[in-house]
């Protein structure tokens, strides 16, 4: 992840000799700094996917595609809602939700969320050439049955673990936009999160980052502690990490991971 939080959210995915971005929420500056930090160039990435029209998802999509010539991957309703980005020199390319599409050796799967934007999604990212998937679900309101199925079997898991109960409850926030948070479409707390995870477990799942950690009412060492015991007291043991909103986690290799994992680890669950 280049970064993840209220104050913007980008991942990059990157398999054989094809590189995304799923979400594009930093300044087109910002993003080309932070995959530079990755030994990346901005004019490495094939597209730009972007999830829904909140600003911490698309601030920089607008620049980036004009600026590099990048794709740019939307819903026709996120498109319509986010379209002061546009100035008209953009490749603009529309998906729809449930329906898979291919961007060089990766298969980007869109699908509906719970969240309060005009047309939410959530991704799977799958390798074409090792059959890896990714999922990406940084925005969830609740926990749906159609997200469930989508993000079953997922190699890595990209999950928000937005807020603590108590800080939020406890917070700067005005209670309003509290209620917005602890919302069905709004976001989910450490303990949804642990909960999710645990449903979302296999054996062949080799990692999970926590994203969109709000910095007001949440805190990496509490979102660690629930998630991470939630998953241990299920047997287990796999690659845990909270990304950041100030700089990128470093790059993770999935094969690695489950090379480091073990015969072990892939039998447990």
């Amino acid at each position: 992840m280049l970064g993840s939080g209220s104050r913007g959210n980008a991942t990059l995915v990157t398999q054989g000799s094809t590189s995304i971005l799923v979400d594009a929420g930093f300044s087109g500056r910002q993003l080309a700094l932070r995959l530079r930090h990755l030994g990346l160039e901005a004019d490495d990435i094939d597209a730009i996917v972007i999830t829904h029209e909140h600003g911490d998802h698309t601030r920089g999509a607008g620049i980036f595609g004009r600026r590099h010539g990048t794709p740019v991957y939307l819903t026709e309703a996120t498109q319509e809602a986010c379209a002061k980005l546009f100035r008209g020199g953009e490749d603009l390319r529309i998906y729809t939700p449930s329906r898979p599409f291919r961007i060089g050796t990766l298969q980007v799967e869109p699908f509906l969320t719970a969240h309060d934007a005009v047309d939410p999604v959530a991704v799977t990212v799958r390798g074409i050439e090792c059959d890896t998937r990714v999922g990406i679900a940084t925005d969830l309101g609740r926990p749906t049955a159609g997200i469930r199925h989508s993000l079953t079997g997922c190699d890595f898991l990209i999950l928000e673990a937005n807020h603590d109960e108590t800080l939020l409850r406890t917070g700067p926030y005005p209670p309003s936009v509290q209620e917005r948070i602890a919302s069905s479409f709004g976001h989910l707390s450490n303990h949804a999160a642990a909960q999710f995870a645990r449903e979302l477990l296999h054996p062949r799942l080799t990692g999970v980052l926590l994203a969109h950690l709000s910095e007001e009412c949440n805190r990496p060492d509490l979102a660690l502690e629930v998630v991470g015991q939630e998953l241990r007291q299920a047997g287990w043991k796999g690659w845990l990490q909270v990304a950041s909103q100030h700089a990128p986690t470093p790059l993770v290799d999935i094969h690695e991971l489950r090379l480091q994992a073990g015969p072990s680890q892939l039998s447990l669950l």
